[in-house]
């Protein structure tokens, strides 16, 4: 049984999805990340204890998937990702990820069309399925969640679970954006706060409507940024970064691509 096999099995152990790989990479991170970060979560109760459920959040460093990671982690549920491919072809690293259960995706290319296929198998089998709906990190420059990629509510929409917001902060004063070195000499706060699930039965049906995917994708962003809001203490910006209206790569370190023009 090849690893894409064994992921769409039903989730076991506890938390509920986890196995070998992923108790190992969670005993050697967690340690790491609660030595440097301080923690604010809250919510905890909105993530449900066991059957399939769509959790996502805003992306803001390459830090942030293993404090969202450890949120769900230490409240019941080992997630499951759609991750870049580039990732899995670490050494060592790579290796620990797949083993986890997380799946791979060339991002940009034709074979991306899989990755709604693979997210329809893990919910079908009863896993959380982590979404970043954004798609890469961030590129408002303060940080703000930026105008989302439709498939995020093409998937709600096709399997109606319960989809939870995430909303994150901090993760970007471990390790900033598209930075390599984390800091490890202080210990940051941390913020991971977790609302209430939307639904999406309003929509049902309209998966292949493009008004349809656009409002519920707008819905999903909103809650996101509601959060975010209250764990700033500020509001977001009225005009919401929009990636398709933008000169900056849609994927990759922007910032890099702009020195080298």
């Amino acid at each position: 049984m090849n690893q894409m096999e064994m992921s769409y099995q039903p989730p076991a152990g506890r938390p509920l999805g986890t196995n070998g790989y992923f108790k190992f990479g969670a005993g050697v991170l967690i340690p790491i990340l609660s030595a440097i970060t301080k923690r604010d979560w809250r919510g905890m109760e909105n993530i449900p204890q066991s059957g399939p459920v769509i959790v996502v959040s805003n992306h803001i460093s390459y830090a942030d998937p293993l404090v969202f990671s450890q949120f769900l982690y230490q409240n019941g549920r080992a997630p499951r990702f759609l991750g870049k491919a580039s990732v899995f072809r670490i050494p060592i690293i790579g290796k620990i990820i797949a083993g986890s259960g997380q799946i791979p995706v060339e991002r940009e290319s034709e074979n991306a069309r899989f990755a709604l296929q693979h997210a329809i198998a893990f919910l079908r089998a009863g896993h959380c399925l982590g979404v970043y709906p954004e798609g890469t990190l961030t590129r408002d420059e303060n940080f703000w969640p930026m105008r989302a990629k439709t498939g995020i509510a093409r998937l709600a929409i096709i399997t109606q679970v319960p989809v939870i917001p995430c909303a994150q902060y901090g993760a970007q004063e471990v390790l900033p954006r598209y930075g390599k070195l984390p800091r490890f000499w202080r210990r940051t706060k941390v913020s991971v706060w977790a609302g209430k699930p939307l639904e999406f039965s309003r929509w049902k049906g309209k998966e292949e409507d493009p008004q349809a995917l656009k409002e519920a994708t707008e819905y999903v962003m909103s809650a996101l940024t509601r959060l975010l809001e209250q764990i700033r203490g500020e509001s977001a910006p009225a005009e919401i970064f929009d990636p398709h209206n933008s000169e900056l790569p849609r994927t990759g370190n922007y910032k890099k691509a702009k020195r080298d023009k």
